[in-house]
């Protein structure tokens, strides 16, 4: 029989395990702010991270930022003129990560009930056209991940037509309802922005608050964002599908909840079973290998919320690593992001424990951070969003 004494002791080995597996733990939480580290004493090569800012300015990528956290610590956090530190960036797309995650929280809590629900029970009064048995059959699910059957026509592959047609509706709402239908849902995934849009529209309707006022409370107080811009349509639902305006330092910190299973500070701001269904392949997809819930996921080990024009969270698990980039890149280098990563960001999570001091790379990588923040050829446009508008960052070049 087993002493107190050592029953006590396995039994906090055994948290102690619990709380190593579940969650990505470090002696603090960013919530005012992310800590700071040389990159050596998180396992993390600066040569590498020098190359990779040398490479970005000798190449001229549009990049405006690039923030790279391991084990809860910033090792890089450049800056790329005239872009700085503490500006809101349009995130476009990313967005969409966070209205997903804002779907798990309601789930959570009991607003909405299952996945499985069909979308048009969350609009009993609204008069639907085009109306059939494949719209009944579509699910909140099959919004999520892309796989409406909707006839959406709204993705780059379209040139963004039935987008375009969206913003300029009176209701959006009714708009993304009224729909023709393309395919039985489920069927495959066909990107569609207005799909993503449906979901803040549901959290509105399942939640009574705007989508907006409910992600206030719900997830970006207690992470300690309070520097966010996001518009809301005519009729006043909140842009779910992008639009949102936030600094690279917040957009982090959806990394890092994520690499925590959705534990904040003690807290379970969403439960790793959403985590776990958000992120993992749900369907085979275009321009990256599969898609789950509103997040991209790659071949390799790690999974991404992905924004137009290069915005990027990626979320490395075996590495204990989030990566930021925000960027103002033409179609061609779209995944510009992504190569840098592979290529240099990866390579240098060297070790899981510290690495020996190496003061002449980190100097050098100081001074190509430096030297990111002096002129460069083109301007960042800052002006905030408009209700509906389809803003964005631009570049005017000289």
């Amino acid at each position: 029989m087993l002493s107190i004494r050592t029953g006590f002791s396995l039994f906090f080995v055994c948290l102690f395990l619990l709380i190593g597996f579940t969650a990505a733990a470090t002696d603090y939480w960013p919530t005012n702010g992310w800590r700071t580290s040389t990159p050596e004493e998180q396992g993390v090569d600066s040569k590498q991270l020098a190359n990779l800012l040398e490479r970005i300015k000798t190449q001229g990528n549009r990049i405006d930022s690039v923030t790279v956290i391991r084990n809860g610590y910033a090792v890089l956090d450049a800056y790329f003129y005239p872009f700085e530190r503490d500006l809101k960036h349009n995130i476009y797309s990313v967005t969409k990560s966070f209205t997903s995650t804002l779907v798990g929280i309601a789930l959570d809590r009991g607003e909405i009930k299952s996945v499985a629900r069909p979308v048009l029970d969350f609009f009993p009064d609204r008069v639907v056209a085009n109306l059939d048995d494949r719209k009944r059959a579509m699910t909140l699910e099959h919004l999520l991940t892309m796989r409406t059957g909707f006839d959406c026509a709204d993705s780059y592959r379209h040139r963004w037509k039935g987008l375009w047609k969206m913003l300029n509706s009176p209701d959006w709402t009714q708009h993304v309802l009224d729909l023709p239908m393309r395919e039985t849902p489920g069927q495959s995934f066909d990107y569609c922005n207005g799909a993503s849009f449906l979901l803040s529209s549901i959290l509105q309707t399942a939640t009574k608050m705007r989508t907006f006022d409910y992600a206030k409370k719900h997830l970006f107080a207690p992470l300690g964002i309070t520097d966010v811009a996001w518009p809301e349509t005519p009729s006043g639902v909140t842009v779910g599908y992008g639009q949102m305006w936030l600094n690279p330092h917040d957009m982090a910190k959806l990394g890092w909840l994520f690499l925590n299973n959705g534990m904040w500070d003690g807290r379970q701001i969403v439960s790793p079973t959403w985590i776990k269904r958000a992120t993992r392949p749900q369907v085979r997809a275009t321009l990256f290998a599969s898609y789950g819930y509103q997040w991209w996921h790659s071949a390799s080990d790690y999974y991404m919320a992905v924004g137009y024009a290069g915005q990027f969270i990626f979320v490395l698990p075996k590495k204990n690593m989030v990566v930021v980039f925000t960027s103002d890149l033409v179609s061609r280098d779209f995944y510009t992001p992504r190569n840098l990563l592979t290529e240099f960001v990866i390579p240098a999570a060297r070790s899981e424990t510290s690495l020996p001091a190496n003061p002449e790379q980190q100097q050098r990588l100081r001074a190509r951070v430096a030297s990111a923040e002096q002129s460069r050829p083109y301007i960042f446009g800052v002006s905030e969003p408009r209700n509906g508008a389809h803003t964005g960052c631009k570049h005017r070049e000289r």
